[in-house]
């Protein structure tokens, strides 16, 4: 969909709301330039974290390891 600049000052919230709802970007025209008005991938809060290696061996040590001394249930 592409509107001029006037059209998108006079709806602005509405246009926002439709790219919102739809998924779908709006071209906004004014004196021969064009910008496109599209929408963000929400993030997840944990998305900004740095992954980090954790485990300092090989992962199958770890699925081999007696935990017995380790663990005690809380009852």
């Amino acid at each position: 969909m592409t509107i001029t600049a006037t059209q998108f000052r006079k709806n602005i919230y509405k246009v926002i709301d439709r790219v919102a709802r739809t998924g779908r970007p709006v071209t906004v025209t004014r004196k021969g330039q064009s910008v496109l008005l599209v929408p963000v991938e929400k993030r997840s809060r944990l998305a900004h974290l740095k992954k980090r290696d954790v485990i300092r061996c090989a992962p199958e040590t770890l699925v081999h390891m007696d935990w017995s001394k380790e663990w005690t249930p809380f009852i």
